[in-house]
């Protein structure tokens, strides 16, 4: 299960956290009121059915995505915000066209031919031949113990981690670094989801195109795969591909519920979902959750004490292009010194707690909002983690010292297993859960919107990078040229 997975697991929800000061009667009574206005009036189920329908796939830069763009601007609008903005940023965009794999015993000119799928950032073209190396779990100790075979050759990789317990995973593009590292022509991830599942994402670090192929094949050719190198001796791998890339605006969409000061939270989740279905897990109902929550806020008819900014990002799939722009922007007007908190829904759903994100000064916080939860909604279970983690639009707020935390939460296993899939469309969606979601969203944001005081500050760039070192994160980053230090 790759990083991404991990988080969806914890919820997805990343929050930027800075103390704990309710008013001397708590949150309970304004919790209520958050908890009626969802249970009775929600519409994030019945908006994000209505996209999925209406707009289907919401890849950055293509025609589906802009007019889910346009679908959340227009969404906002109708809830009553006056100040909605469409921020635009420029990018390569990806998209596929046509791609096989065959599978040729080296002493044979018979040929299987196996159903793939291309990582996103392949190149444009590509018809490369080579034998393959079985590189297990493509960490670098695997790339490392097999360096002088690999160069030239088209690697296999799983995408998740397969044994090797106590091991910390990578993300696929940074395997795909890895293979580029140790001189490899190509790279065939095989997904762990059960079955004949293909799943896609991107296999760059940085969000441009990669010098190498890059393809997924399922479980079940994965294994298949495995048995007749064992069997039949080397193989080699045919790899023909062709891709469609080209420079395209994207748009992130900003509302802001102005507040009693210019110090802000901003809530976020990412809009786009690649194009093999309809995205309704990765990531509608994190994104709908967001726009849900701008709606319930809208309803309270309160200022908050500051100001929130409700964010759509685009391009996130791609390599976290609009969470990108949008920190740049802040950092070049000084207006990140503003930003108190950030608050993440990649994949959120039905939370029982919170994740600190490797912030031990979160922990009173969340766990005394989490009590007043608790006396709303006795189900909630008011958990309390700490582990921080990369790939998801809080990464660029992060980096930039501001402290991150999440909500936990769960999806099924036969859900998660569409992950970035082709099954991955709205009858996966329970309507319960992700109403749950933006109660209990919407309560940890008013909370964090509206205490008194905050204590945790944003770090400065040497504790940025004590901290991201402190939490594991410094080989990731270095991999994904995010590293500055």
């Amino acid at each position: 299960m790759n990083k991404k997975l991990r988080m969806a697991l914890a919820g997805g929800v990343v929050i930027v956290v800075a103390g704990f000061g309710p008013d001397q009667e708590g949150w309970e009574k304004s919790f209520r009121r958050i908890d009626t206005e969802v249970r009775q009036r929600s519409r994030v189920y019945e908006t994000l059915g209505e996209a999925t329908r209406k707009i289907g796939h919401r890849l950055t830069g293509s025609t589906q995505g802009m007019k889910a763009e346009e679908y959340a601007f227009n969404l906002l609008k109708s809830y009553g915000y006056n100040d909605v903005q469409y921020q635009p940023f420029e990018v390569e965009s990806w998209s596929r066209d046509t791609v096989t794999l065959s599978i040729v015993p080296e002493s044979s000119d018979n040929y299987r031919e196996v159903p793939v799928v291309s990582l996103a950032h392949s190149p444009v073209m590509s018809d490369m031949k080579a034998g393959i190396v079985d590189v297990g779990n493509g960490l670098e100790e695997d790339f490392e113990a097999v360096k002088d075979k690999i160069k030239g050759k088209i690697a296999v990789a799983n995408i998740g981690l397969v044994g090797g317990p106590g091991k910390k995973n990578l993300h696929r593009s940074e395997k795909t670094a890895l293979a580029i590292k140790y001189g490899a022509g190509g790279i065939i991830m095989v997904n762990q989801a059960p079955g004949k599942i293909l799943l896609t994402g991107t296999a760059s670090v940085t969000g441009a195109l990669i010098a190498i192929p890059a393809v997924c094949i399922s479980n079940d050719s994965g294994r298949e795969l495995r048995t007749w190198l064992g069997e039949e001796g080397p193989l080699e791998a045919h790899i023909n591909m062709r891709n469609f890339s080209k420079p395209i605006k994207a748009r992130n969409v900003i509302a802001t519920l102005k507040g009693k000061s210019d110090e802000c939270v901003i809530v976020g989740g990412h809009l786009d979902s690649w194009d093999l279905a309809t995205g309704a897990i990765d990531n509608g109902i994190g994104s709908f959750s967001v726009l849900d929550i701008a709606r319930t806020f809208k309803a309270l008819k309160d200022k908050p004490r500051r100001t929130i900014k409700f964010v759509m990002f685009m391009g996130e799939e791609q390599g976290l292009l609009g969470s990108k722009h949008m920190v740049r922007e802040l950092v070049r007007t000084g207006d990140i010194e503003k930003v108190a908190y950030m608050m993440n829904l990649d994949m959120t759903n039905d939370p029982k707690g919170a994740n600190g994100f490797g912030r031990a000064d979160m922990a009173d916080f969340f766990q005394q909002v989490g009590a007043d939860i608790k006396k709303v909604d006795p189900a909630f279970g008011n958990q309390f983690t700490s582990r921080a983690g990369l790939h998801s639009d809080h990464q660029p707020f992060m980096l930039q010292g501001v402290p991150v935390a999440g909500l936990s939460g769960s999806l099924p296993m036969s859900v998660l297993q569409c992950y970035h899939a082709d099954c991955d469309r709205f009858e996966l969606v329970d309507k319960q859960q992700l109403e749950n979601t933006v109660r209990i969203g919407s309560m940890y944001l008013y909370a964090l919107a509206n205490a008194k005081t905050l204590t945790a500050k944003r770090l400065n760039d040497n504790q940025t990078r004590d901290y991201l070192t402190t939490q594991g994160l410094k080989q990731e980053l270095v991999l994904g040229q995010d590293w500055r230090w």
